[in-house]
């Protein structure tokens, strides 16, 4: 439970950080691969289950804006201005993590996917290990029918954060390239399937990187010609 004190902040670093995120998102230019996935699943009157690796999340936010997307983010002051953030943005928020309060943040989730609204996962988010899988995001898809949708992101000119995770900050008016996979369909949530299921995730967002990568290296071989 968080202080009045600690609200209060939040809702400071949330009305400051906010406009600078959005200013930074206006001046990046796109390289898009994928964007069909969505609309297919949209089409077939499914939501897709989003998910990506928690250091990429800042360009995220700009390109995924105002779609309704229900994030999962911890219950801890962190978590409170990054929900506040993602507000701002166009996105819910289920709280909770996989260290607290995440089984009611699935059944929350499981509730908005039923009601219409699509969601994501940083999936080896909120404490890593970085780039390794955990199972939240496949146990859903099982659960709900609902398919996931992998992508990645990276900047041509970026920052990257001395953190575990290596968060990825685009430098302004870079490219930033996203690659988005095709859907993954998980049959149920015995374990052999969520551990296949899950193993094939970190599989399709290698994928999805290299894919981003090779996306921004195509456009600087095109711009040296």
């Amino acid at each position: 439970m968080l202080s009045t004190s600690q609200r209060m902040k939040a809702a400071a670093i949330a009305a400051g950080g906010y406009p600078l995120l959005a200013l930074l998102g206006r001046t990046l230019k796109w390289k898009v691969e994928g964007a069909g996935h969505w609309d297919d699943v949209i089409r077939a009157g499914q939501q897709p289950i989003l998910a990506l690796w928690h250091g990429r999340i800042l360009a995220g936010l700009h390109y995924f804006r105002d779609r309704g997307i229900v994030v999962m983010t911890s219950q801890n002051f962190d978590g409170e201005w990054i929900a506040r953030i993602l507000a701002r943005f166009g996105f819910g928020t289920a709280r909770g993590s996989t260290s607290r309060g995440g089984a009611r943040a699935l059944v929350q989730l499981r509730r908005d996917l039923t009601a219409g609204h699509p969601a994501a996962f940083t999936v080896d988010g909120p404490r890593g290990p970085a780039r390794l899988a955990q199972s939240g995001a496949v146990w859903l898809a099982g659960n709900t029918g609902q398919p996931i949708l992998p992508y990645h992101i990276e900047a041509d000119r970026c920052w990257t954060v001395d953190s575990w995770d290596r968060t990825q900050v685009p430098r302004p008016f870079s490219t930033v390239a996203i690659a988005i996979g095709p859907p993954l369909h998980i049959r149920d949530t015995t374990p052999a399937t969520v551990e296949a299921g899950r193993v094939e995730l970190e599989a399709a967002l290698a994928r999805c990187e290299r894919r981003a990568h090779e996306l921004l290296e195509r456009r600087v071989q095109a711009s040296c010609c």
